[in-house]
C-alpha cells in the first residue's frame, strides 16, 4: 500500500482554506487520481483563534511557518502566505533544506528569488511547483511545460490582473471615471493592501516574468519588465478607443527578438472582436504562440479561493503521481541570463492630446510626427472646450522610441495643453 502524501499548509487565508476544503471534500477523488491518499497533517497561520469556516481540529498547528516546513510528518510544504521576503522566503528555504517538495502560489517570491530557489531544490532532488502563482485557475504553467513542450515559443501575452480588467471594463460599461471605479474596487476588496501592486502593473509583471522564463529558457528577470499602470487611463480614452473598435487592456507581452528579451506590462488597445477585447470583469486570459501549434487562448478566473486552490491541488497531485519536472521546465543550471531589450517591435499608436484652438495647431503636431518618422493613419477632433480642442490620432506602425521623440517635439510646438497620452495598439 502506498503511503499518503502528507501536506503542511502555511497560510490559512482565502486560498489556504480553499485547499483545506478541497482536500476534505474530495479525498476519495484525489486519492483515485493521484494513486495514493493526500492528507494534511499540519498547518500554520498567524491567528489561531480566527474563524475560518473549516474544521482544522485534526491538524497539528505551528505558529512559526519555518517550524512547519521542518516537521518530519510532512512531505510537501504548501506556501500560501505571500510576499517576496520574510516568513514566506524563510519557510520555503527551510522546507527545501529539510528535503521537502514545495507548492506555492507566491508569484512575488518566485519573481525575485525563483532561480536561487530552483537551484537549491533541484540540487536537493526536490521540486517546486507554482501553477497557482500565475493566472489563478488557468493551467498555463502546465500548458507551457507539458502541452507545448515541443514548440519554440514566439510570444506570450495576456491579461493577468483581474482587478485592472475589472476597473477598465467597469469604466467602459458604466461610463464612470477611473477614480470612482478604483474606489468601488477597493470597497469590494479587489485591491491589494498596496493598490499599486495591482493598478501599477507589478502583480501582473511578476506573472509575466515567470511565464517568460519558462517560455524562453531564461532566468527570471522581473527587473527588466517595462511597467506602466492604468492610472493615466481616462474615461475619454475608454470612449475614444471604443469609437474606433478597440478596448483598452493592461496587457503583458513577452517575446524573444534579435536584440534580446522584450517584456512589458502596459496598457494597450486590442481589437474589440478578439478574445482579449471581449474579456470582461476579473477574468484572466493568456495567449501562447508556438511555432508548431500557432496561437492558443486560455481563459478563466485569475483569483479566488476555489480557482487558486484548484491549481494548488493540481500541483500536489502531480507530486503524488511522481511527476518531477524542473521548476522552469529545464534544469535551473541551464537557464541563461537574458539580454533585456526595450520593446522595438513597431506597432500603430493611439495618441490623445489637447491643443490650443488656433490656426496651424494641427499642422505643427503633424510636422512633429513627420520629423520623428511617424505617419498618420486616422485623426479625429472632438468637441471644443472653450479655446481648447481635444484631438485623437492613430498612427501607422512606429516604435516606442519614435513615439517618445514625437512627444518630446510636441512640447516644443507651443500648441499643446497638458500632457499627451500614448497607448500602443497591439497586433494580437
Amino acid at each position: 500500500m502506498v503511503a499518503p502524501l502528507r501536506l503542511g499548509v502555511a497560510g490559512l487565508g482565502t486560498v489556504g482554506i480553499g485547499v483545506v476544503q478541497i482536500v476534505q471534500r474530495h479525498a476519495d477523488l484525489i486519492a483515485a487520481r493521484a494513486g495514493r491518499a493526500v492528507v494534511i497533517t499540519a498547518v500554520s497561520a498567524r491567528d489561531r483563534s480566527r474563524n475560518r469556516d473549516a474544521d482544522l481540529s485534526g491538524y497539528a498547528w505551528e505558529a512559526d511557518p519555518v517550524a512547519l516546513a521542518q516537521r518530519d510528518d510532512i512531505d510537501v510544504f504548501v506556501e500560501l502566505m505571500g510576499g517576496s521576503e520574510g516568513p514566506a522566503r524563510d519557510a520555503t528555504e527551510a522546507a527545501i533544506a529539510a528535503g521537502k517538495d514545495v507548492v506555492t502560489a507566491n508569484k512575488a517570491l518566485l519573481a525575485h528569488h525563483g532561480h536561487a530557489l530552483a537551484l537549491a531544490s533541484e540540487a536537493a532532488g526536490r521540486v517546486i511547483r507554482f501553477e497557482a502563482a500565475v493566472a489563478g485557475g488557468i493551467p498555463v504553467i502546465k500548458a507551457l511545460t507539458e502541452g507545448l513542450a515541443g514548440n519554440a515559443l514566439r510570444r506570450v501575452m495576456g491579461v493577468m490582473n483581474g482587478t485592472c480588467n475589472y476597473i477598465l471594463t467597469r469604466m467602459q460599461s458604466a461610463g464612470l471615471p477611473y477614480d470612482q471605479v478604483f474606489e468601488e474596487a477597493r470597497q469590494l476588496g479587489y485591491l491589494e493592501a498596496d493598490p499599486n501592486l495591482d493598478v501599477g502593473g507589478i502583480d501582473a509583471g511578476h506573472k509575466l516574468a515567470l511565464l517568460a522564463a519558462i517560455a524562453f529558457g531564461t532566468k527570471v528577470s522581473f527587473d527588466a519588465v517595462e511597467l506602466e499602470g492604468i492610472g493615466a487611463i481616462s474615461i475619454d480614452d475608454i470612449r475614444r478607443a471604443a469609437d474606433m473598435g478597440f478596448r483598452i487592456k493592461l496587457l503583458g507581452v513577452a517575446q524573444m527578438t534579435g536584440r534580446g528579451l522584450e517584456q512589458r506590462m502596459t496598457p494597450c488597445l486590442v481589437p474589440e472582436g478578439h478574445p482579449l477585447g471581449q474579456l470582461q470583469g476579473g477574468t484572466n486570459m493568456v495567449v501562447l504562440e508556438g511555432d508548431a501549434v500557432g496561437q492558443i487562448v486560455l481563459r478563466g478566473p485569475g483569483a479566488g479561493s476555489g480557482p487558486t486552490a484548484s491549481a494548488v491541488l493540481a500541483d500536489v497531485i502531480d507530486i503524488a503521481r511522481g511527476i518531477r519536472t524542473p521548476t522552469f521546465g529545464v534544469p535551473a543550471a541551464a537557464l541563461v541570463v537574458p539580454t533585456p531589450a526595450r520593446t522595438s517591435t513597431p506597432a500603430p499608436w493611439y495618441l490623445r492630446m489637447t491643443l490650443l484652438d488656433k490656426p496651424g495647431a494641427l499642422a505643427k503636431i503633424a510636422t512633429a510626427l513627420g520629423e520623428a518618422g511617424i505617419s498618420i493613419d486616422r485623426m479625429r477632433q472632438y468637441g471644443h472646450q472653450g479655446v481648447q480642442a481635444p484631438v485623437l490620432i492613430v498612427t501607422h506602425k512606429a516604435t516606442r522610441d519614435d513615439v517618445d521623440t514625437a512627444m518630446a517635439r510636441f512640447a516644443a510646438t507651443g500648441v499643446l495643453v497638458g500632457e499627451p497620452v500614448a497607448i500602443r495598439i497591439e497586433e494580437v
